[in-house]
């Protein structure tokens, strides 16, 4: 089920959330994308849902997307490696960070994506995959950010949208460590693998079903 968010929502968002989120300084994050120039205003979002690989191969397809990283954010150790954040003692989330165009695609609709899927009702599990490190987090960059973000979660509460209470957690961002090499755009380089068959895909293929206007051409 694809959740919806309100005219009213809507609404606010482009006439007042959306304005200050832009007008915001620019959240920090560890690699300005290689496309960025001066001249562009791009936004900062930063999400957890589960295994990285799973949300970073989702987000790539949407139009207005400039660049999506996986990594770790939301724990103590710095520079933490793989091996390290599985263990579940770092503290921190898999997740990614994306660089999007709030002119093309708007915070609100990257909020509908995450929510859609990925499951919020999971505490520190999604499918298999358990532990904190898999927790599903909003890490807010700004105040625009964070009030919508919980607005989203208000609105689909009071819409029974789901089972089972939503426990996403709505934090602020701190720091974000792009994880190594082998995890950025795993699922296109990886398609072969069993993971990516029996999880990742049929992920994608709901995603892109319930949000065919978002898709790149």
């Amino acid at each position: 089920m694809r959740p919806t968010i309100s005219i009213l929502l809507f609404l606010m968002l482009v006439f007042g959330l959306v304005f200050r989120a832009t007008k915001t300084t620019q959240a920090k994050h560890i690699d300005k994308p290689s496309n960025m120039t001066t001249t562009q205003v791009n936004d900062t979002a930063t999400f957890a849902g589960g295994c990285f690989w799973c949300i970073d191969a989702i987000y790539r397809e949407i139009d207005g997307v400039i660049e999506v990283k996986s990594g770790y954010t939301g724990g103590k150790t710095v520079n933490p490696t793989y091996s390290e954040v599985c263990t579940g003692q770092t503290g921190h989330a898999e997740a990614v960070q994306i660089v999007y165009d709030p002119k093309k695609v708007s915070y609100a609709q990257l909020l509908e994506v995450f929510f859609t899927v990925h499951n919020p009702t999971t505490l520190n599990q999604q499918g298999a995959d358990v532990g904190t490190q898999y927790r599903s987090a909003i890490f807010y960059h700004n105040q625009a950010q964070k009030e919508l973000a919980e607005l989203v979660i208000k609105r689909l509460t009071a819409e029974g949208a789901y089972p089972s209470p939503i426990v996403t957690e709505v934090v602020p961002f701190k720091v974000f460590y792009v994880a190594e090499g082998y995890h950025q755009d795993y699922f296109e380089n990886n398609r072969r693998q069993p993971y990516c068959q029996i999880v990742i895909q049929p992920k994608k293929e709901k995603f892109e079903k319930a949000f065919k206007d978002l898709l790149k051409k």
